[in-house]
């Protein structure tokens, strides 16, 4: 169906245990991705980011909650069967792009790799296909007889786009693709994968700690912060006036030329750790707005307007305790 979400998550948890120590990395985070659309994800190294994304691809298996990709719960009993059935339109476009390519295979078979698994396609129709993402990510063709280490990591990077659209997907996890290049080459990755989206339909999960590439991409932003979703809300929305007690630390992180802005409060400390999250809201060891009950209560995601979302105290609509 054409107007089904590809994304649907639904209180998930992710631990991950060694002999008998767990760590909580994912704690009841829930969102959707609407068609065409971006879905920024924002937050601090460590924050369950990447795990995320990889639950979305079929890589983990969430310890609980549910996940729904093109209507289908790839959870539960039913998990291997509707994943294999939405295989085909799911892909992931990982940070470094170096590491993502064989260094010994040409990028024609590179990009071909994929049709080649999928099968059902004579030489020629692959060669052709192949040749026709490269064009499309910005390469030319006679890219497909050179090897990896002849590009630049800009040029890398849309190699591997070109691959992840060799199938044809209709949702792209976006693993910080471009954090590993410099400013210029930022730029135009995000425009490649804006016109892509444009021209294909595409929806993204882009996945950043930069808030200024999230803003150039992203139709809506989620704020993670320490496996919790803190705020959840539209690009403009957000980034005019975040709700967030985390949000609006991050927007003030970030470097802007105007030597009379103020700046507001810098977050204190680090990202606690998974191993032992603090009790109540996951933010109040670190929070300049910290009331008593935030140490006991954990928050949850309200509704604080159109289309917004934020998990914290200050919007509980009966607070324990007075704010002022």
């Amino acid at each position: 169906m054409a107007d089904e979400l590809p994304v649907e998550v639904r209180d998930v948890d992710m631990a991950f245990r060694t002999g008998a120590v767990t760590q909580q990395v994912l704690h009841k985070v829930s969102f959707t991705i609407r068609p065409g659309e971006t879905l920024g994800l924002v937050g601090e190294s460590g924050s369950g980011k990447s795990t995320m994304g990889r639950i979305l691809v079929g890589l983990y298996v969430p310890t609980g909650g549910s996940v729904r990709l093109f209507g289908r719960p790839i959870t539960g009993a039913e998990r291997r069967g509707n994943l294999a059935a939405v295989r085909s339109r799911l892909q992931f476009v990982f940070q470094d792009p170096h590491s993502a390519l064989n260094p010994r295979m040409r990028i024609g078979d590179s990009v071909g790799e994929p049709i080649d698994i999928a099968g059902g396609h004579s030489r020629r129709d692959r060669n052709g296909r192949v040749r026709e993402l490269l064009e499309m990510v910005g390469l030319p063709r006679d890219s497909a007889e050179r090897f990896p280490h002849e590009f630049s990591g800009g040029q890398r990077q849309r190699i591997v786009i070109a691959r992840a659209l060799a199938l044809q997907p209709s949702f792209i996890v976006c693993d910080e693709p471009v954090s590993a290049l410099d400013v210029s080459m930022q730029a135009q990755i995000v425009n490649l994968l804006m016109d892509l989206q444009e021209k294909l339909g595409l929806s993204y999960l882009f996945i950043a700690h930069d808030l200024a590439v999230v803003r150039a991409i992203a139709h809506r932003v989620a704020v993670l912060y320490a496996g919790s979703i803190v705020e959840v809300a539209p690009k403009a929305d957000l980034y005019r006036a975040p709700q967030h007690p985390y949000t609006r630390a991050l927007l003030d992180a970030v470097p802007r030329p105007d030597p009379f802005r103020k700046r507001g409060p810098v977050i204190g400390g680090e990202v606690p750790s998974l191993l032992s999250p603090p009790s109540g809201c996951r933010f109040h060891t670190r929070c300049p707005n910290v009331m008593p009950r935030c140490s006991v209560d954990v928050p949850h995601l309200l509704e604080t307007g159109p289309m917004r979302q934020a998990s914290c105290h200050l919007y509980d609509p009966e607070p324990l305790c007075n704010v002022e």
